[in-house]
């Protein structure tokens, strides 16, 4: 196991990037990438200094509201970024929404690439909306990280982990698939995938001895938490990384807890979203709430 630490540390060092969008596509490397994600590449000179931590690497991208061409973000004055934020009036301020970097290149001419994927909803929000209708040249504001080790890479297994559990839907896919691809080499790992349909599965990389299952909502697959309480796990000590939507993110975390034995310290579940809540009330409720 690659020596780490299982705390986050305390400064997360964030700031503002303008960043440019490169490329739209629902493709990867000519193949199919999901009928229900679409990747945009970002970058440009404002991607200097971008300097993500990998894993499950966020950020928050800021939106505009509906009738604006871009997205009023703070400038300048006192207090924190997100105390300006807020000063801002309501109906104008950006809209902020969290996504998991997918990748982050360096290219040959020393410039950034970020990849980040958009889940595509029928009644989709503003990240959705707004997807959808990027192209190459239209410009993003996004709150990303400054410095590689940051507060917002929470997938941290300590030193003396045995195996590793994944367990995420298709919002927090990409955040797993890119953990898959930080594991070390040989490291058991028992990973389920909750993606709506058969061509949402995606050719994940991995040099971890890993068994991925993939549970499909359109070919019947049960998905809540009894798909992991069925499941025959490793002996030794784990590391569990779990991700998506709310309440199946409790659900597993207090199994595994409760009925597994896991040490809650070990088991590292975040809320990527609630259904009927908008992301603002979800972040409200989940730090009156955390899991227990």
């Amino acid at each position: 196991m690659t020596p780490t630490t299982a705390t986050a540390p305390e400064v997360a060092p964030f700031r503002l990037f303008e960043l440019i969008v490169l490329r739209t596509r629902r493709q990867c490397d000519d193949r199919p990438l999901s009928p229900s994600i679409l990747r945009i590449t970002l970058g440009g000179p404002g991607a200097d200094g971008f300097s993500g931590g990998g894993r499950d690497q966020s950020l928050s991208v800021l939106l505009p509201r509906p009738g604006q061409s871009e997205a009023v973000v703070p400038a300048g004055g006192s207090g924190t970024w997100h105390e300006k934020w807020r000063a801002l009036p309501e109906d104008e301020r950006a809209v902020p929404r969290s996504y998991a970097v997918r990748t982050q290149r360096l290219r040959a001419d020393g410039s950034t690439e970020v990849d980040l994927d958009f889940v595509l909803h029928d009644a989709g929000g503003p990240g959705c909306r707004w997807a959808l209708a990027a192209a190459p040249g239209d410009r993003l504001a996004v709150l990303g990280p400054a410095e590689a080790d940051n507060a917002a890479v929470r997938f941290r297994p300590p030193a003396d982990t045995d195996w590793v559990l994944i367990r995420a839907d298709e919002t927090a896919l990409p955040a797993a698939a890119a953990a898959l691809e930080w594991l070390p080499a040989g490291l058991p790992a028992r990973v389920w995938l909750e993606v709506p349909c058969t061509e949402d599965r995606q050719a994940l990389n991995t040099a971890a001895k890993a068994r991925i299952s993939w549970l499909v909502r359109n070919e019947g697959a049960f998905c809540g938490v009894e798909t992991v309480r069925a499941a025959e796990l490793p002996g030794g000590t784990p590391y569990a990384w779990i991700a998506g939507e709310a309440s199946g993110v409790r659900a597993l975390h207090r199994h595994l807890v409760h009925e597994r034995g896991f040490d809650r310290e070990r088991v590292m579940s975040a809320a990527y979203w609630r259904r009927g809540l908008p992301e603002e009330q979800l972040r409200r409720a989940e730090a009156e709430a955390e899991p227990r």
